[in-house]
């Protein structure tokens, strides 16, 4: 099978740890991905919401640098995709393909240069906001929560100018529709779960998902059992949340984002060595043609479309 993630936390947590990418003790490594015929994988540089300004733009550059490095000492399995042109020649060769991203525009620390460097060092997804509040708009925990301010529709717009892609994840509502009124391209929200499904302030309303899916965004299941489900979760709660996506029009819009190494799992699953096991169980329910859509497909096609 074919296998395409959204989001994970690795990254950071990896430099954290001080481990290398290819073998790190995490539920995301490169000698896992060598379990699928073709892997895809956006890395997120995590901004946590206690760093704003120059310290949170020095956090986002030593992740960068450190990934930079662990993309160069593994260039032989893997490929640092800056473009569309970067992952079908990855795809062709039969090499891991990796994208960078920021959860937390506070990376930015609310300047349009530091943007261009991000551009510069690969980044072509950014998440506008974790759950706080930064110089781009409110976060989803944010009570009270306002959209994006003066800097955050200059960041979106920006943005689409250079080709990274939005991502509203983690955004405040309001946030939201600010920026399914700016944007001129598609947009994402690399794992978010249906409220619809369960009601928690991080998963999307059934009018979000539709207006991601009439742009012609993307929306990643997430596999944190806080936003799937209450009380024991397991790869059926999964299914549950696609099912409802699928039902109000998202089968060409659906992947998957696991914020592996971001959050509590659900039961029985430990990493990317699992994600055959949940492929399996969307085949029984969807079939294959459908699943490998989820799996591979839409993500695939999306990110060869826009970057």
């Amino acid at each position: 099978m074919k296998y395409f993630d959204l989001h994970c936390d690795t990254l950071t947590k990896c430099r954290e740890n001080r481990e290398e990418l290819k073998n790190a003790k995490l539920s995301v490594n490169l000698e896992k991905g060598k379990k699928y015929g073709s892997w895809a994988q956006v890395f997120a540089i995590w901004i946590d919401d206690s760093l704003r300004g120059k310290e949170a733009y020095g956090f986002f550059s030593r992740n960068a640098g450190f990934f930079a490095e662990q993309m160069e000492k593994n260039s032989g399995t893997i490929s640092f995709c800056r473009s569309s042109g970067d992952m079908r020649k990855a795809a062709e060769n039969s090499k891991e393909i990796a994208l960078l991203s920021i959860e937390g525009s506070g990376a930015l620390a609310g300047r349009i240069e530091n943007l261009y460097n991000a551009y510069k060092a690969g980044v072509r997804l950014i998440t506008l906001t974790w759950n706080g509040k930064c110089e781009a708009g409110d976060g989803c925990m944010v009570e009270n929560a306002g959209g994006l301010t003066p800097f955050g529709f200059d960041l979106v717009r920006e943005m689409e100018q250079l080709g990274i892609i939005v991502d509203i994840s983690h955004l405040s509502e309001k946030g939201f529709w600010d920026v399914a009124k700016t944007a001129k391209r598609p947009f994402v929200a690399s794992h978010s779960d249906s409220k619809g499904v369960f009601d928690c302030r991080r998963n999307l309303t059934d009018d979000q998902f539709r207006e991601i899916v009439k742009g012609g965004g993307l929306v990643g299941l997430n596999f944190c059992r806080g936003f799937l489900a209450g009380g024991r979760v397991t790869v059926e709660d999964i299914i549950r949340h696609a099912d409802h996506y699928l039902h109000i029009g998202g089968e060409k819009a659906l992947a998957l984002g696991s914020d592996f190494d971001g959050c509590a799992l659900p039961d029985g699953i430990h990493g990317t060595e699992d994600v055959a096991n949940i492929h399996s169980a969307f085949c029984k329910e969807f079939g294959s043609e459908l699943a490998d859509a989820v799996f591979y497909g839409n993500a695939f096609r999306f990110f060869t479309e826009n970057l």
